[in-house]
């Protein structure tokens, strides 16, 4: 597992240490289900993810590339 050193204002870490402390989770625990929550994967978890979506997919690839581009549009309208 990687360390990682950052920066944070006296008042963020305090705000990271008692949300830590609220929910009972580490500093480390509460960072890894933030990351998670805005969708930051690894490549090889996202290809897993993609290729778990393929194998229980109904749609062809047109549809779904149709699928893709209505959502997108509907996602961008607001």
């Amino acid at each position: 597992m990687s360390r990682l050193t950052i920066t944070l204002s006296d008042e963020r870490y305090l705000a990271l240490k008692e949300a830590a402390a609220t929910r009972h989770k580490s500093i480390r625990e509460i960072i890894e289900s933030s990351l998670d929550f805005y969708g930051i994967k690894s490549k090889k978890s996202a290809r897993h993810f993609v290729a778990l979506a393929r194998t229980n997919s109904t749609l062809n690839e047109d549809d779904a590339l149709a699928l893709a581009v209505q959502e997108t549009h509907a996602a961008r309208q607001g």
